[in-house]
């Protein structure tokens, strides 16, 4: 693919907008199907817990949280005004029913009043942030006292397969990202490594993993 190609696929997949936006919001679903359930199940979810999710893309996977945690509370937050609609699309029912709500923002300019929520989670948008120092705070300001965050992406050695990375991605491996949310300020890191089925880059079968990184907000 040419370099403009590779460009074009970099900026939808940092802000999906324009006559492209609903495709690569569909794509992502599949290509980041493994991740997002992994990412569910390390939430490890109960009870009426208030959750927000910071990069939602179109909603597709809120179904997967609501439907097996009904008296969770979900929030989802993008900074793309398309993936915002078509969240509200297609979680109609939970939104009727209060359990689900969606906001246009940024992740370091959240649209929610402080310590809120019992769980935040972010899933492949690390390597987006201008300023990760910025968005870290931010995430603690609207997290409970001891709440719980927790950042999913690709580590760097499966990223640098990609080839349109090289247009705007910040990539990590787990020392960098460990080091993150040491720097920041979190208390009892996990860490989680999980393989995903192998995916095709470049016509080639590459192996894919997720790294998952979960830590507690200290208390002041």
């Amino acid at each position: 693919m040419e370099d403009q190609g590779l460009k074009n696929i970099a900026s939808q997949l940092r802000l999906p907008e324009g006559e492209y936006a609903i495709e690569i919001g569909e794509r992502m679903n599949e290509g980041n199907h493994h991740i997002n359930l992994y990412t569910i199940e390390a939430l490890n979810l109960k009870g009426e817990e208030n959750i927000l999710e910071v990069g939602m893309g179109n909603g597709f996977f809120v179904q997967n949280i609501l439907n097996q945690h009904p008296g969770v509370k979900y929030s989802g937050c993008d900074h793309s005004e398309t993936m915002v609609e078509e969240s509200i699309k297609k979680n109609i029912e939970y939104i009727s029913q209060e359990q689900a709500d969606f906001q246009i923002g940024h992740a370091d300019k959240l649209p929610f009043v402080d310590a809120i929520f019992d769980k935040v989670f972010t899933i492949n948008t690390l390597y987006f942030w201008k300023d990760t120092h910025a968005v870290f705070n931010e995430l603690k300001r609207v997290l409970k006292p001891a709440g719980q965050i927790t950042i999913a992406i690709r580590p760097r050695n499966v990223m640098k397969n990609y080839p349109f990375v090289k247009y705007g991605f910040n990539m990590f491996d787990r020392e960098e990202l460990l080091a993150l949310m040491t720097d920041n300020n979190f208390n009892g890191i996990n860490v989680l490594e999980l393989e995903e089925p192998a995916q095709e880059i470049n016509a080639m079968k590459m192996p894919v993993s997720t790294l998952l990184v979960s830590a507690e907000k200290k208390e002041v």
